[in-house]
């Protein structure tokens, strides 16, 4: 018998190569309960200004079966071509791997699983006669907010545009509360070419056979059950929390080639000296950055509160269009923070570039986590039992923060609806949050009753993994249904 073979196509960036090359280690786990028969191939997109894609896709080669997992990189990006039309042009590419490995004889494709920005490439899936599955590494509330706006354009003919900085509140199946639309993510209600783009691969995720989402049925039951009774939508399989928890030193995106052992090291040991649940960590994402000003509240804001705390402070990027840009370390922190602030906050806090995420979420001294509130930091703090105050940036991270703190009550506020308005897309110059508003959300994060809330959600997240849970029954599901697949059922 032909073994059976898995394509997956995450888009370019680290976080998504991240979270599925996870996955895919987790199917090959659980696949046949050991059964050498699946394996999986992921073809790699790399961003011209990326530095970390090929060490981290090294690293992982060194400790996998080359027979069940392994990577074919893709063309790289070029300088100057804006990043869909980067994706858009491996779509021949694409075709001549799947059918080079078609035409091998060792295995057997079953389908093809990409990345929700990927959808395009569910054409090269029917060429084939495959079917295609989606991996969508945000939750499932977000998946059907997309579908109910999907549904508003096409079905019934409303332009998204209308909802730009609006006051207006939807009605959405998936949430239990009204959704304002200033949480919506600004690419969705910008009337321009990128976002037709971006609309439209949520729109062809109708035709996937099944949608894989990085979430789990306890954190959001009310969207599951929701979008498993509307007709148009896929199977949706909630396989998660799928998090990058191997390396002690390297954050969930992989960044651990940036900061080095000997920073890692220096900040688990400033961290042990700390009293339990007493530091705020504060680190928004791998492109989280903020101008001088802004800067300059937070630590107003830090040192008023006097909480301990881990401060990852990365410096923004210049703005390149059609660049997906990303920040860089300061060679002096005093540049940006108000005169005297690192020596009158000695001893109590710690600022520092990049940042190990998963290894400080998981220190027993952090209490509380300011947030950019992307999805994999969300799940991750929710792992570790660290409750969050919302400090979301762009991309959906509005719709999470909402998420987090009306819906779900395990969160406080800095700002649900703040943008930072990077320039790429969606908005002007970012509004400036005050340090008062920013010291009193650290004050109820390190002292209110979220905290219990986000502890009994981490046991949740845990059982969900482990057999007979909720995620483990939806990952047999999926591999029963590609093994169907590939018997012809």
């Amino acid at each position: 018998m032909k073994k059976s073979e898995l394509v997956f196509i995450p888009s370019p960036g680290l976080s998504h190569l991240v979270s599925t090359v996870e996955t895919a280690q987790l199917l090959l786990a659980r696949g046949g309960d050991g059964d050498a028969s699946l394996s999986i191939t992921v073809l790699t997109m790399k961003l011209a200004n990326d530095t970390v894609v090929t060490g981290y896709t090294n690293k992982i080669i060194s400790s996998s079966d080359p027979s069940r997992l392994r990577f074919i990189p893709l063309p790289h990006q070029e300088n100057g071509i804006q990043l869909f039309h980067y994706i858009e042009s491996l779509k021949n590419p694409i075709r001549e791997t799947i059918g080079n490995l078609i035409s091998q004889t060792g295995s057997q494709i079953c389908g093809l699983v990409l990345d929700m920005f990927c959808t395009d490439f569910i054409d090269v899936a029917k060429e084939f006669s495959l079917p295609s599955f989606v991996f969508f590494t945000s939750g499932a509330s977000c998946l059907g907010l997309f579908f109910h706006l999907i549904s508003l354009k096409f079905d019934l003919g409303q332009e998204l545009a209308t909802f730009k900085n609006s006051d207006t509140e939807l009605t959405v199946s998936c949430f239990v509360n009204p959704v304002p639309a200033k949480v919506l993510p600004a690419v969705l209600v910008e009337d321009g070419p990128f976002s037709k783009i971006i609309i439209n691969c949520f729109r062809r995720m109708r035709e996937a056979k099944g949608i894989l989402v990085n979430t789990f049925y306890e954190l959001e039951s009310f969207a599951i059950d929701a979008i498993g009774k509307d007709a148009r939508v896929p199977t949706v399989y909630p396989i998660g929390p799928i998090l990058n928890l191997n390396s002690s030193k390297g954050s969930s995106h992989g960044h651990a080639e940036e900061g080095g052992d000997q920073s890692s090291d220096e900040i688990m040991e400033w961290l042990g000296e700390q009293p339990e649940n007493s530091v705020v960590f504060l680190c928004f994402g791998s492109m989280g950055s903020f101008q001088e000003t802004q800067v300059k509240e937070i630590a107003m804001a830090l040192e008023r509160c006097g909480s301990r705390f881990l401060w990852s402070l990365r410096k923004p990027p210049p703005i390149q269009k059609g660049v997906v840009p990303f920040p860089t370390e300061y060679d002096d922190f005093e540049e940006v923070l108000p005169e005297g602030f690192l020596s009158r906050t000695k001893g109590i806090g710690k600022v520092i570039g990049w940042a190990p995420q998963v290894a400080v979420l998981g220190h027993p001294a952090v209490g509380g986590f300011i947030s950019h509130c992307g999805w994999n930091s969300t799940l991750e703090s929710i792992w570790f039992g660290v409750p969050v105050a919302t400090f979301p940036l762009s991309a959906e991270q509005q719709l999470n923060a909402f998420q987090l703190v009306k819906e779900l009550k395990m969160a406080e506020a800095i700002r649900i609806d703040y943008n930072i308005g990077h320039g790429i897309i969606g908005g002007g110059p970012p509004e400036i949050v005050g340090a008062e508003e920013i010291e009193a959300a650290i004050r109820r994060l390190m002292t209110g009753g979220v905290r219990e809330k986000v502890k009994e959600m981490q046991r949740k997240s845990r059982l969900a993994l482990e057999e007979g849970g909720s995620s483990y029954n939806a990952l047999n599901l999926f591999i029963q249904d590609i093994g169907n697949n590939h018997n012809g059922v």
